[in-house]
C-alpha cells in the first residue's frame, strides 16, 4: 500500500497542464486513484454536503465539516458564500487519507458578482454571443471566489409562466433553447476546464421540470415520450454535445416516476444513447422526496434505486453516506456502479486541474480586484439593453429627448428600489444589492443637469402614497411609471397564481392616466404580467425584466434613444389567465379556429385563442420591411439544401437590429406535428436606409422529429417555410421533401 500510495503522489505531482486536457491521461489517472480507495472514501465522494445558504427544506447541518472531511466522508461542499471560509476545507481534505480534493458548488444563476440580466430576459437579446461573454464573465468572477461549479444553465422549456423558475430558463422554444444552451456551456467552460477563468457548468433540471401541472414548482409532470423527445430535451442534448460536465435530476416525477431514479432518463438516454462521460448530480434533498412521492419504502430502498439508475451524487440528503455501504455488503448494489460514479466525479475533479493545485481557485491574489471590473459592468450594462423588448409604442413617446424635458416624474415601488432583490433576483445569493443602479439613479446619470428628476418610491402595498406621488407629477413634462413584480418574487418556490399587477399599482396607472400626460410604463418581471387594463391603456410599454446591477443605465439607454430596442420575445404573452399553457408551436387539432364567426371549434367563448404579444415580438424605433421572400428549390431531396432569402429595409432614419426568424411546418407526417416551428434566425444590425439580404439554409435534419416508435426521422411530402419578424407576421412558400 505505501508504494502505491508512493506511485499516486507521483503521479499528482507530476500531472501538467497538457496532460490535464488528454483525455486518456485523466481516465488513467483516475483508475489509479480508484485502485487506492476504500469503499466508505468512494462513497464520501458521492456525498455533497451543505454550507452558507439553504435553497432548498430543512436538511440535517452538518457541523463538523472538517472531520467528516478528513474522513474521507466530503466530495462536495454546497453554496459556501465566504471565500475564506473555504480554505480551511480544502487544507481538511488535504489531510485526508488520499487527499482527493473538494469542488466547491454554488447557483452562479445569471453573474456572480456582476448580475447580468435574468436567463430569461437574456433569451430576449437573440444574441448568442452576448449571453456566452456573460458566462465567462461569471465564470471568471467566480472562479477567482473559489467556486469550480455551478448549477446552470438551466434549460427546462416551459410553456406556463405560473412558474416562477421560468425566469431560470430560455423561454417556450426547443431550437432556440438548444443554442442558447450550448452557448451557455461554452461561456462557462471555454476550451479547457484547467484554465482557471473557467468552472464546470451543470445542465438542469432533467427532465421535464418546466411541465409542472398547473405551473406549481415542484409538481407532476406526465407528458409522452414524443413530447419529452420533441420539446424537452433537445437543449439538454445540446449541453452534451457542447461538452457539458455535470447534470442535475429535476425534483418531479416524469411519467411516475421520480427523476432521480428514472433509468430511463439516466441510463438509457444520458450515459446511454448519448454517451455523456460526467456525473449527474441530485437537486437539494430530492431522494429524500422519493419517500414523499411514495416510490420508496425507506431511505435504504430510496439509496438502492437512486443508483441503480445512474444518479451519482447527493445532494444534502445524506441518504449514500448512510446507506450505500450495508447495499453492497448485502449485495444488494453492485461495487462496479458505485465505482462507475466516484469515477465520472474523479475525471471532472481532473479536469479542473484540482488534483495538480487544490487550491488554484482558492489564491487570494485572484480573489483581490476579480469582481465588478469596468469591462464587466460595460457588458452587464449592454445585454440588459439588449434583452429589454419594447411592446408597445403608440404615440412614439419613445425615445425621449434630453432636449426637450426639463422634469421628469420617476414614480412606482421600482422608482428607486433598494430592497427584496428588486431589478435582481432571489438566485442572487449573497450578492451586493448595493451595487445596483437604480432606475431613478440612471435616469439622473442620462439627463444630468438638462432636466429635473423627481423621484416617488410608491410601495406597492398601501395606497397612502399615490395622491402625493400624482401631485407631484402634474409638473412633469414625462411621466416614467415603474411598475411590476419584487426580485424575490421570482426564482424557486416563486409560484403565483395570478400574473396581474397589484391592485395598488393598477390603481397609481389609472391615476397618473387621468393627468393626461405622456406616460411610460416600464415593467420589471420575471415572467409574464397578465394584465388586460394595462395594455389597453398604457400607449408605451418597456418590458425590462429584472435587468441586474446596471438596471438603471441600461433602462435609460433604451429609453433615450441611446439603445435601440432590439428585444424580442421568446414567450408567448397571455391575454389572460385561462389561456395558460400558451404557445406558439401548437398542435392544430382536428377542429382548428380560422374565423371568430366559427362555433364548433378549439375556442374560448369568452376570449381570443391568440395572445397579448406574439413568441419572437418585440418593436424598436426603427421601421423594418420584409421582401422579395425566395426558396431556391420547391422539392429539397433528403441529402440536399433548400437556401431562403428574404431582403430586409431599415426605412426610418435610425440605425437598428432586427432578429429575422425562419419557421416551418410540416403538412403531413407519422403524428400531428406543430403549426410552425422556429429553426433558424439571425439578428442583423442595419444602418437607417439599409437594405440586407439575409439567407438561411434548410436540409432534412432540420425537418426531424420523434415518431411514436421512438424513431428521429424526417417525412416526405408538402411542407411549409415562413419567414417574418415574429411568429405571427409571417411570409410563407411551400415545398416537398423527396428522396
Amino acid at each position: 500500500m505505501k508504494n502505491n500510495l508512493l506511485l499516486f503522489a507521483l503521479l499528482i505531482s507530476t500531472t501538467t497542464h497538457a496532460q490535464q486536457t488528454s483525455v486518456k491521461n485523466i481516465d488513467r489517472k483516475v483508475d489509479s486513484v480508484l485502485k487506492l480507495m476504500t469503499l466508505k472514501e468512494k462513497i464520501g465522494q458521492l456525498n455533497q454536503i451543505p454550507s452558507d445558504a439553504e435553497t432548498g427544506t430543512q436538511v440535517n447541518e452538518i457541523k463538523d465539516k472538517s472531520i467528516r472531511i478528513k474522513n474521507g466522508e466530503v466530495g462536495s461542499i454546497l453554496n459556501m458564500i465566504v471565500f475564506d471560509d473555504k480554505i480551511p476545507l480544502q487544507e481538511a481534505a488535504m489531510q485526508s487519507r488520499l487527499k482527493i480534493p473538494l469542488i466547491f458548488g454554488l447557483d452562479v444563476i445569471h453573474g456572480h458578482r456582476t448580475i447580468f440580466p435574468i436567463p430569461l430576459a437574456q433569451s430576449a437579446s437573440w444574441d448568442i454571443a452576448a449571453i456566452e461573454k456573460s458566462e465567462s464573465i461569471a465564470a471568471a468572477e467566480a472562479a477567482a471566489d473559489g467556486i469550480n461549479w455551478t448549477f446552470a444553465p438551466m434549460v427546462d422549456i416551459t410553456h406556463d409562466p405560473r412558474w416562477g423558475r421560468i425566469m431560470e430558463g430560455s423561454g417556450e422554444d426547443p431550437f432556440l433553447g438548444s443554442v442558447i444552451a450550448a452557448a451557455r456551456v461554452r461561456g462557462f467552460q471555454g476550451k479547457d476546464l484547467s484554465d482557471r477563468n473557467t468552472i464546470v457548468a451543470c445542465a438542469k433540471h432533467f427532465a421535464g421540470y418546466g411541465f409542472a401541472e398547473a405551473g406549481r414548482d415542484y409538481n407532476t409532470v406526465d407528458i409522452s415520450e414524443q413530447r419529452l423527445r420533441n420539446d424537452v430535451l433537445p437543449p439538454f442534448k445540446a449541453c452534451v454535445d457542447a461538452g457539458i460536465g455535470t447534470f442535475m435530476n429535476s425534483f418531479n416525477v416524469l411519467n411516475g416516476t421520480p427523476a432521480s431514479m428514472n433509468s430511463h432518463l439516466q441510463r438509457d438516454i444520458l450515459k446511454g444513447e448519448w454517451g455523456f462521460k460526467g456525473f449527474v448530480v441530485s437537486d437539494w434533498n430530492s431522494y429524500g422526496e422519493i419517500l414523499n412521492h411514495g416510490a420508496a419504502s425507506n431511505r435504504k430502498d430510496v439509496a438502492q434505486k437512486v443508483m441503480t439508475a445512474g444518479s451519482d451524487m447527493d445532494m444534502c440528503s445524506g441518504i449514500y453516506i448512510e446507506q450505500l455501504e450495508a447495499l453492497v455488503k448485502e449485495g444488494k448494489i453492485n461495487i462496479k456502479l458505485i465505482d462507475e460514479s466516484v469515477k465520472r466525479i474523479l475525471r471532472i475533479k481532473f479536469m479542473l486541474g484540482l488534483f495538480d493545485d487544490p487550491f488554484r481557485y482558492l489564491k487570494k491574489e485572484n480573489n483581490l480586484n476579480s469582481t465588478y471590473k469596468p469591462e464587466y459592468l460595460a457588458h452587464a450594462r449592454t445585454l440588459a439593453a439588449k434583452s429589454m423588448v419594447l411592446l408597445k409604442n403608440d404615440d412614439n413617446i419613445l425615445p425621449l429627448s434630453k432636449n426637450n424635458i426639463k422634469k421628469i416624474a420617476i414614480i412606482g415601488p421600482f422608482a428607486n428600489a433598494k430592497k427584496d432583490k428588486d431589478y435582481l433576483s432571489f438566485w442572487t445569493l449573497g450578492r451586493n444589492q448595493k451595487k445596483v443602479i437604480t432606475l431613478a439613479d440612471g435616469i439622473k446619470n442620462k439627463v444630468g443637469d438638462a432636466a429635473e428628476c423627481m423621484v416617488m418610491q410608491v410601495a406597492d402595498s398601501t395606497t397612502a402614497d399615490i395622491a402625493t406621488a400624482v401631485e407631484s407629477a402634474k409638473q412633469a413634462d414625462v411621466i416614467i411609471a415603474a411598475v411590476g413584480e419584487h426580485g424575490l418574487y421570482n426564482g424557486e418556490g416563486r409560484s403565483f397564481a395570478n400574473l396581474a399587477l397589484p391592485e395598488e399599482q393598477l390603481l397609481l396607472l389609472k391615476e397618473l392616466k387621468k393627468l393626461g400626460k405622456p406616460i411610460v410604463v416600464v415593467l420589471f418581471t420575471g415572467r409574464t404580467i397578465i394584465d388586460k387594463w394595462l395594455f389597453e391603456n398604457m400607449p408605451t410599454v418597456l418590458n425590462a425584466w429584472q435587468p441586474g446591477i446596471e438596471t438603471g443605465n441600461a433602462v435609460a439607454d433604451v429609453l433615450f434613444g441611446d439603445y435601440n430596442p432590439s428585444g424580442k420575445l421568446t414567450v408567448s404573452w397571455p391575454r389572460s389567465m385561462g389561456q395558460i399553457p400558451l404557445y406558439y408551436n401548437y398542435l392544430n387539432t382536428g377542429r382548428p379556429k380560422k374565423a371568430d364567426t366559427d362555433f364548433w371549434v378549439s375556442r374560448y367563448s369568452d376570449e381570443s385563442n391568440e395572445p397579448q404579444f406574439h413568441f419572437g415580438f418585440g418593436l424598436s424605433y426603427s421601421k423594418f420591411v420584409y421582401s422579395n421572400f425566395k426558396i431556391s428549390t420547391n422539392t429539397l431531396k433528403r441529402n440536399g439544401k433548400l437556401i431562403a432569402t428574404i431582403d430586409i429595409k431599415n426605412e426610418s432614419t435610425i440605425d437598428g437590429e432586427e432578429v429575422v426568424q425562419l419557421y416551418v411546418r410540416d403538412m403531413v407526417a407519422d403524428i400531428s406535428r406543430p403549426v410552425k416551428e422556429l429553426k433558424a434566425f439571425e439578428k442583423v444590425m442595419m444602418k437607417a436606409g439599409e437594405t440586407k439580404t439575409v439567407s438561411f439554409t434548410i436540409t432534412e435534419k432540420d425537418l426531424k422529429y420523434w415518431n411514436q416508435q421512438v424513431k428521429y426521422k424526417a417525412d416526405e411530402g408538402d411542407f411549409k417555410i415562413m419567414i417574418g419578424r415574429n411568429a405571427k407576421e409571417l411570409e410563407e412558400k411551400d415545398f416537398k421533401m423527396i428522396k
